[in-house]
């Protein structure tokens, strides 16, 4: 925003976009190795033990020999985008003005195809950093329909994939999310609310919901993630692109009586015609 080779001097641009001058010489120092190190064990303690806290994991690592206390740990959490889930008032804090949605999958039966779709944000861990990735998936089929990586946790990579999976799949019937600020941003429900979707928003007590996505989350760095280290986003979404095609046309699922996504999503013995 700010152009330095303007005439408008840096004070004046600053005055107009209502910016702190000093802000523009801040560089923000890199995550250092030791901090990387422990938000690698936090995302598998997380994965393994999604209902501990801060104080909780804080010991655990303090077994492993990690020098950390639970501020710490709190910390490396919230810029993770992890938090504990247990039963509590507010499952996640929307930007202030954004319209939450009221919660629609109470009691509904999924029984096809496109009828619900969900969609969550998890951390990645890479050999230096780390990123941030979106996935789509139907809930009947757990077939992953979109993803994208990104290392800003912002809303602009959600409705990539969004876009994405609207313009492959078609539109759903419902589709819900937590009330984080990607979901709940305008850009990211107009495209819904344009093709008459349903937007469903898990509240009070829905942490529940997101099972089946958290469970894609697990698949994702077992079986891809945590093998390799990858060393840029570039690389981790090469090498999901490969993962998600064997996930959706390869994996067999045992809760899908040992069927692959693609074929509850397209129909048994509808593969061919469907490709």
């Amino acid at each position: 925003m700010i152009d330095r080779q303007s005439e408008v001097t840096i004070m004046r641009q600053c005055e107009l976009l209502e910016v702190c001058r000093s802000s523009l010489y801040y560089r923000p120092p890199p995550v250092s190795a030791a901090d990387l190190a422990l938000m690698r064990r936090l995302d598998e303690l997380h994965l393994q033990y999604p209902f501990l806290g801060a104080r909780r994991l804080a010991h655990m690592l303090q077994r492993e020999g990690f020098a950390v206390g639970r501020r710490h740990v709190g910390t490396l959490m919230r810029r993770m985008g992890i938090e504990a889930i247990y039963r509590k008032p507010r499952t996640s804090i929307a930007a202030q003005g954004h319209k939450i949605y009221p919660y629609l999958l109470a009691n509904v039966a999924i029984e096809r195809p496109n009828q619900a779709w969900a969609a969550d944000i998890t951390y990645l861990p890479m050999a230096r950093g780390f990123a941030y990735l979106v996935a789509i998936l139907d809930l009947y089929s757990r077939k992953e329909l979109s993803f994208r990586v990104s290392n800003a946790l912002s809303s602009e990579f959600c409705v990539e994939a969004l876009e994405e999976a609207l313009a492959r799949y078609g539109a759903p019937e419902i589709f819900n999310t937590d009330q984080g600020s990607q979901f709940t941003d305008e850009d990211f429900t107009a495209p819904l609310l344009e093709k008459g979707v349903r937007v469903s928003m898990d509240g009070k007590g829905r942490w529940i919901d997101n099972v089946f996505i958290e469970r894609l989350w697990r698949s994702v760095k077992y079986e891809d993630i945590y093998l390799h280290a990858y060393a840029t986003p570039r690389e981790v979404t090469m090498a999901l692109t490969r993962y998600f095609r064997f996930y959706n046309e390869r994996r067999v699922h045992q809760n899908l009586d040992y069927q692959t996504p693609d074929e509850m999503y397209f129909g048994t013995g509808k593969m061919e015609e469907a490709a």
